[in-house]
């Protein structure tokens, strides 16, 4: 089996919160992802929208575009604003080669308001949730028919955040909107990652080896402190230091025969938690889990 190891920008810059971002060029961060054995990196806001502009630097690093975020919002707009929004994402993916884009819900999400409790994080009735599911579903399969697939990123402080309530979203949904298994923020919900990988395997075609501080979430009170407040206080980390057993999280993978893309995505204070010094962390975690699985990861960044 063949895996391949990516990285989000998120520990360089962070998008939502501007002091837990280091000053550093986009090359330079594609530079030290690589030098720890990344051959992936996913879009951050210091990429370039043209592909005549991107692959040059993609090349010269060595790496190729792994994913990337669209912040969606089918739970209370229309699809034709989504399929305008997402249109000129995949032109670009498609021109730059990218494996999917990732899906991520923002209507009336918290995720992004650090005003705002965890504990008010939105819920959707059954009847919102089939209907929602089958919104997505239809933008999927669109997406997909562009030449673009989706993967579905459940989330703290979103309408699918728990772990019932992605069953329920993967229940009302269909196979025209696939999933991406984001173990992090799983079990920053309290759900069971294995379980989950267990429940929707057949649905999984990207995964987030997202780690996390259960010291930091047990002493949360989530009625008083926000998704954001998590991220700053160092909820997220990177596999090798964490609370996660990666180990047994990626044989399970393995077992079911998944391929592809492991993308870590740790947003902490690039100060306190130097990137570089997490991506080799990261790396040498996941090379060692993914060895006794059995998987073949691939070395190959930029196609020759």
């Amino acid at each position: 089996m063949k895996a391949k190891l990516g990285m989000s920008p998120i520990a360089w810059w962070n998008d939502d919160l501007v002091e837990l971002s280091d000053d550093v060029s986009l090359e330079e961060c594609l530079r030290q992802s690589r030098s720890a054995g990344f051959t992936g990196m996913e879009r951050g806001r210091r990429f370039p929208d043209d592909p005549s502009v991107m692959l040059p630097i993609l090349k010269a690093a060595d790496v190729t575009l792994c994913g990337g975020w669209f912040s969606g919002t089918l739970v209370n707009e229309e699809l034709a604003k989504n399929k305008d929004r997402i249109q000129p994402m995949i032109d670009l993916f498609k021109a730059v080669d990218a494996p999917c884009i990732v899906y991520g819900e923002v209507g009336r999400s918290i995720q992004g308001d650090r005003s705002k409790p965890l504990a008010t994080k939105p819920k959707l009735s059954d009847d919102e949730m089939k209907a929602y599911g089958r919104r997505v579903t239809e933008f999927g399969e669109w997406c997909a028919d562009q030449g673009m697939p989706l993967s579905y990123h459940h989330h703290m402080a979103a309408v699918v955040e728990t772990e019932p309530e992605l069953d329920t979203f993967m229940r009302h949904s269909g196979e025209g909107i696939p999933l991406l298994l984001d173990a992090g923020h799983l079990a920053f919900a309290g759900g069971d990652v294995l379980r989950a990988i267990d429940n929707h395997h057949k649905r999984i075609n990207h995964v987030h080896v997202k780690d996390v501080r259960m010291g930091v979430i047990d002493g949360l009170d989530r009625s008083k402190q926000s998704f954001l407040d998590a991220v700053a206080l160092g909820a997220f980390t990177v596999p090798g230091d964490g609370s996660l057993d990666f180990g047994a999280i990626v044989q399970r993978f393995a077992d079911y025969g998944y391929e592809g893309w492991f993308v870590v995505e740790a947003e902490q204070d690039p100060k306190k938690n130097p990137p570089l010094k997490m991506a080799q962390v990261g790396h040498k975690e996941l090379m060692r889990v993914m060895t006794a699985a059995g998987y073949t990861v691939e070395t190959q960044g930029f196609p020759a």
